[in-house]
């Protein structure tokens, strides 16, 4: 976490209620006998346990650096935890609410979050922010700017991205006002705002903080630095995940020139990886491979050969091969990579493994192998169902799962693992995102298969509320939603409702793809049929090109229609 400040470990004090030895001579301290040695453990011992010492001003200081021993030592949690926790009481009672107080309240947070209790990790850090006032000097400031970083790391592994960086974006103004808007620290501050803005894929939002961090480099750290490379590999990967695959490449070329002047050869290594991702988003695949195997060829030789980087390259060329056509190369790449997750050597994350095997799985998929790409996901879901910071990556996990049950027709599991995956996003606060929409539109349309056309009316009209707030009314995925929706309403006899929507979807399809678009004439048909069952006509008739357009190449754009299913829904 950036430009965080601990509190310092109190000064060695004199043992309280015991005196010290004298000196030889005024100036060579004499070393304590044994007897006094063991006196001095025995009064800290009844110093500790005695609970009426809690008035001693001292006592605070000095609970809190045991419990930080106890920490650094790899003791029994726990015993750190009432320490911490006696340490803030103490503080509490001896100097009131203030830095002390709060600066304690990080570090029994801090325990809390390492036995998993993340709720009281979060209660103390809530009050601990309150303490600080950044009127009376920088210390405070920067005590409260490290409360509300701690706070969105805590909201953070437990999925609740929003509340993460609403927490974020609150330490980044106080650190600002602190420490001015040019500071080094300030730079450090941003790209980790713009990292929680990449993970919840709020991806402009990412940019203008990377920004702000790369200005602020450039101002204060030499040509080719460090800090530069890394704010320039993550605008990077907000420019490919905008599709701007040239912007990007430009700051691959630029970060990698900063990690060969620093002798960073791994690094370089790993920016290649991202070069080759590029180059095959811009379909040039002899530049992609040839990348990916200048990668794989460093990693090979300053590494181990089962290392996750080495199956990572192996899991791109496989993708590659399989975008090109080389379906036998592309297997057994996968094969390669799959030998190195079977036994991961010690350092490898689970996360590493798990994002590895739901990579491949996506691969089989397209192999026509569901059945081998659901069991990699399964076991993929597996190795994260411990770890509640990973609640976002599992839903994900569980909503390919469904997709995949889905155009298997296994319906009844497909609808299982939306609801699973659902459920989870809720949970983390994400409920308002265009992904979160998605994903009930297709667990509408799971509903739909099993004929529960109540529910899937339900979903879709969430889904709908979604992404017209995230999308907008033209976007492709909300149009969707609406024919989806038309479709469940006139299953169900809401006849005039489905007939006001399709009239919508219609209007808007003739606008933005004109009237010869086939989409657009099948939503004609659509409504026409309605219409005619309801007695009704048209409002307002679209302008066609039937009589300007050449009568064959109707028949043509005919053909390409995109089928649907028996409700008339779109997937």
């Amino acid at each position: 976490m950036p430009g965080l400040v601990a509190m310092k470990t109190p000064p060695q004090t004199m043992p309280f209620g015991v005196s010290a030895t004298g000196y030889s001579n005024g100036t060579e301290q004499r070393p304590s006998s044994p007897i006094v040695k063991r006196n001095l453990k025995k009064s800290q011992e009844n110093l500790i346990a005695d609970n009426s010492s809690v008035d001693n001003p001292d006592l605070g200081p000095f609970l809190l650096k045991l419990a930080r021993d106890a920490i650094a030592s790899g003791e029994n949690p726990n015993k750190a935890l009432d320490l911490a926790i006696r340490a803030s009481k103490s503080f509490e009672r001896c100097s009131g609410p203030g830095l002390e107080l709060a600066m304690c309240l990080h570090v029994v947070a801090a325990i809390f979050s390492s036995l998993g209790r993340f709720g009281e990790a979060i209660h103390e850090l809530e009050r601990s922010i309150e303490f600080p006032d950044p009127e009376k000097g920088s210390d405070h400031a920067m005590a409260k700017f490290s409360g509300y970083m701690q706070l969105g790391d805590t909201y953070s592994m437990i999925g609740q991205l929003q509340r993460s960086i609403k927490c974020y974006s609150s330490g980044l103004q106080i650190q600002m006002e602190a420490l001015g808007q040019s500071d080094p620290r300030v730079a450090e501050t941003c790209r980790y705002l713009a990292e929680a803005h990449v993970q919840a894929m709020q991806f402009d939002e990412a940019e203008n903080f990377c920004k702000k961090a790369l200005e602020i480099h450039r101002e204060h750290s030499s040509p080719a630095s460090l800090p530069e490379a890394a704010d320039r590999r993550l605008m990077a990967l907000i420019c490919d995940a905008k599709g701007d695959y040239e912007s990007a490449l430009e700051h691959l070329v630029l970060a990698s020139v900063s990690m060969i002047a620093n002798g960073q050869d791994s690094e370089v290594a790993a920016i290649d990886i991202s070069i080759g991702d590029i180059y095959l988003s811009l379909c040039r695949f002899d530049e992609a491979v040839f990348a990916y195997q200048k990668a794989l060829t460093v990693f090979k030789s300053t590494r181990s050969e089962n290392r996750g980087s080495v199956a990572l390259v192996y899991i791109r060329l496989a993708d590659l091969y399989y975008k090109t056509g080389k379906l036998r190369e592309s297997k057994s790449y996968c094969e390669n990579a799959l030998r190195i997750y079977s036994k991961p050597v010690h350092g490898t994350s689970p996360e590493e493994v798990a994002t590895g095997l739901t990579e491949i799985s996506a691969i089989y998929d397209g192999l026509n192998e569901p059945e081998e790409a659901l069991k990699l996901l399964q076991k993929a879901m597996k190795l994260l169902e411990d770890n509640p910071g990973q609640y976002r990556t599992i839903a994900g996990i569980e909503a390919q799962m469904a997709v995949m049950f889905y155009t298997v027709g296994r319906f009844k599991e497909a609808r299982d693992s939306f609801q699973s995956a659902i459920t989870k996003l809720r949970a983390s606060g994400e409920r308002n995102s265009a992904f979160f929409g998605v994903l009930l539109n297709q667990m509408g349309l799971a509903c739909v298969q099993l004929y529960k056309i109540e529910e899937a009316t339900k979903l879709f009209e969430e889904a709908r509320e979604i992404l017209e707030k995230e999308c907008g009314a033209y976007h492709l995925d909300t149009l969707g939603v609406y024919s989806n929706l038309a479709a469940t309403y006139d299953a169900i006899g809401r006849v005039d409702d489905a007939i006001e929507i399709l009239e919508q979807i219609l209007k808007m399809r003739e606008e933005k793809l004109g009237t010869a678009n086939p989409d657009v004439d099948d939503e004609k048909k659509r409504l026409y049929e309605l219409l005619k069952e309801a007695g009704r006509v048209r409002n307002k008739k679209g302008k066609s090109l039937e009589n300007l357009i050449d009568s064959n190449f109707l028949k043509m754009k005919k053909k390409g229609r995109k089928r649907r299913t028996a409700f008339g829904l779109r997937t």
